[in-house]
């Protein structure tokens, strides 16, 4: 796996302060939120491909 990189980012504090509250609703860190919005993006404009999706399979217990 390669090493993240480091990058200034520059952005409007209205936006930064959005951010840090969607994050804190994910339980994301900021940089963590910032990067999943970023990808997100490049797979809807088809810039990417989605390497992995992740799907919860629910069996219902037999028990019942």
């Amino acid at each position: 796996m390669a090493a993240k990189k480091s990058y200034p980012l520059r952005i409007n504090p209205d936006v930064l302060s959005a951010m840090q509250r969607w994050s804190d609703d994910e339980l994301r860190s900021l940089n963590a939120q910032i990067e999943y919005v970023l990808r997100q993006a490049l797979v809807d404009a088809g810039r990417v491909k989605l390497v992995q999706k992740v799907v919860t399979h629910v069996e219902e217990s037999k028990d019942k």
